[in-house]
């Protein structure tokens, strides 16, 4: 047993590297920039240029912060026309129009050029003080400097040139900035003019070390090892540090240690409601099969499985809620007690207002697990040794309970694996009908509003206890079942 447990702990390690890597890459690849999503700006589409050039300080400096300006892995594959410098540019769009552009062109530091005389042609127009006669024209040309970088069409740069010429024809105020157009449009012919298309079928690879993005997400930037903890040290996923949240700019484990709570108290709860009631009465309905009982409890049963969670708690709000009918429940939230009113209180309003979102998620298993008790102990009834047992005078409650009872428990295990991870994940029906702030609505939330920190992290606590309840079912079935070996003997 010990060296099955040992074996299955170190195939989680890969497992779990690999699950860490989807969910990065899949952070990685997220729509939307993160950064100015926690800055809740655009910055550097208007204003002047100390308006532009804060907003850009700001950016940087929390990208810097937040790791965003390294590389994502220890190393990358591409071809010859890529930078390995890449990941420094800071905006998401300007990155994959460059990757674009070098595509096409197959010439790095041409493109390069380009973009760096944009830029500062970029700075020559936002240093430009504008008036109302020439506010529109130069509005009109940040419009277009915006669209170049992120344009890599031929097409529709030449249209953008066009239209910033034609500017500068009807706006003479804005000519000083028109020198520093020039330099640009030159830097994008000489991109065009020499272009090596055939770079790009030459394979190149970048090599990173351990300063990079998924390298400091996981492990962080202090030591692997448990060591001392200096200001500054970011420490990583596998040490509790699973980032910020981009809503309100506090730690994950912040806002998910908050959440964590009511879902372990409700899951907690209805899962020993199911087990405790289901148990028994899939039991008493494989004993007594075919009897009036066992029909109306089975009725009963298929009845409640097929009828939507949702669908029974908005329900149960309309008649039990103060709606058209009776007040006898609160419908949503977990009281409104403040923090320093006597425990006892404030124990009795919380219970008081999850007894429907219990209910809720209590019935469907409820139905679902003694469904799966009643099989396996109607397989195991069946069985020679019960005949046995029964024939050599036994009570039918020592056989049901000490013979058949423990090994018809294999169906139930395989569904205590799910336990751990629905424990931990919530239920997001149930918690967002009741305003309940649990791990569930927090995600929900979370997707909604782009916030992939929290979205991944419980993402990847609820993989991690599905490899854990696993683990512990196998156990499981050894205690329950003597014939279930792990051992190599033979």
């Amino acid at each position: 047993m010990l060296q099955y447990l040992l074996k299955r702990l170190l195939i989680f390690i890969p497992t779990i590297i690999v699950i860490s890597l989807l969910m990065f890459i899949l952070s990685a690849n997220a729509p939307g920039d993160p950064v100015e999503l926690m800055l809740n700006k655009n910055s550097g589409n208007d204003g002047q240029s100390s308006q532009k050039l804060s907003t850009e300080k700001a950016y940087n400096e929390l990208r810097h912060k937040l790791g965003f300006d390294l590389p994502l892995f220890y190393f990358s594959f591409s071809n010859s026309t890529s930078s390995d410098t890449l990941h420094k540019i800071p905006k998401k769009a300007h990155r994959e129009n460059l990757e674009r552009l070098a595509s096409n062109y197959g010439n790095w530091s041409n493109v390069a050029a380009y973009y760096n005389t944009l830029r500062d042609y970029e700075n020559s127009v936002f240093a430009i003080a504008s008036n109302d006669s020439s506010a529109i024209a130069l509005n009109g040309i940040k419009e277009r400097i915006n669209d170049l970088y992120k344009t890599y069409e031929e097409a529709k740069v030449a249209i953008y040139f066009s239209d910033i010429e034609k500017i500068y024809s009807s706006a003479p105020d804005l000519a000083v900035s028109a020198a520093s157009f020039q330099k640009t449009k030159d830097a994008y012919a000489t991109m065009q003019k020499n272009q090596n298309t055939y770079a790009k079928y030459i394979p190149a690879i970048h090599i990173y070390g351990f300063e990079n993005q998924y390298h400091r997400w996981l492990f962080g930037t202090s030591p692997w090892f448990f060591g001392e903890e200096k200001p500054g040290d970011n420490y990583g996923f596998l040490r509790k540090d699973f980032g910020i949240s981009y809503q309100d700019k506090r730690p994950v484990w912040s806002v998910l240690k908050d959440a964590l709570r009511w879902t372990v108290m409700l899951s907690t709860i209805s899962i020993f409601l199911a087990y405790i009631l289901a148990i028994p009465i899939g039991v008493m309905s494989a004993i007594k099969k075919g009897t009036l009982q066992e029909r109306a409890t089975t009725t009963t049963l298929f009845i409640l499985y097929s009828l939507p969670s949702f669908w029974i708690a908005t329900i149960l709000i309309i008649y039990f809620c103060g709606g058209d009918y009776l007040d006898w429940f609160p419908a949503f939230g977990l009281g409104t007690l403040p923090p320093d009113a006597p425990f006892t209180d404030r124990f009795m309003e919380t219970a008081y207002h999850l007894i429907l979102p219990i209910f809720c998620l209590s019935y469907g298993s409820l139905a679902y697990i003694s469904r799966q008790m009643r099989g396996g102990m109607l397989n195991v009834i069946g069985q020679d040794y019960i005949r046995t047992a029964r024939a050599k005078g036994l009570e039918d409650k020592k056989v049901v309970w000490k013979h058949a009872f423990r090994n018809s428990l294999l169906p139930i295990l395989t569904l205590f694996a799910n336990i751990f991870p629905a424990a931990i994940s919530g239920s997001f029906v149930i918690e967002f009908i009741f305003s309940i702030p649990g791990m569930g609505m927090t995600t929900l939330q979370a997707i909604n509003a782009r916030n992939y920190p929290i979205v991944f992290t419980a993402v990847m606590f609820t993989a991690i206890l599905t490899l854990i309840g696993t683990l512990v079912a196998d156990m499981l079935y050894a205690a329950v079942d003597p014939r279930i070996s792990y051992s190599n003997k033979k």
